[in-house]
């Protein structure tokens, strides 16, 4: 792979889009995921890191691999149980996070979208 290739692992209407780019030092991967809109924020937020772990695999990451999180939410007064869940992934990996509320999402029905960068060198 030559640092001007992208490679796209899947995309799709519920918001799936992962990239490679080959780096100095390893290969970046970013990925936006969302939920198929059923449940609470934090069953949401379970269902996009498990979209987002399928993603990396995938990909040939782990999510020991992520350096930053964005998580976009509709309201912010979800903020503790997405983060409990946020928590039950990236506890021990400790990644730079980001959590934003937005005025609205893709779907109407989805209280959460989360953006990861992680970055692989081995």
């Amino acid at each position: 792979m030559h640092s001007s290739e992208v490679v796209v692992v899947g995309a799709g209407l519920a918001g799936l889009a992962c990239a490679l780019r080959l780096a100095a030092a390893g290969v970046e991967v970013t990925v936006l995921e969302q939920a198929d809109a059923a449940g609470d924020a934090a069953a949401q937020a379970r269902q996009v890191l498990e979209n987002v772990r399928a993603a990396l695999e995938r990909a040939g990451a782990r999510l020991e691999h992520v350096v930053r999180t964005r998580i976009y939410v509709r309201n912010v007064g979800d903020w503790e149980a997405i983060g409990r869940v946020h928590g039950e992934y990236f506890g021990a990996i400790r990644p730079a996070s980001t959590m934003v509320e937005v005025s609205g999402l893709v779907d109407p029905e989805m209280l959460v979208e989360i953006e990861v960068d992680a970055y692989v060198t081995d």
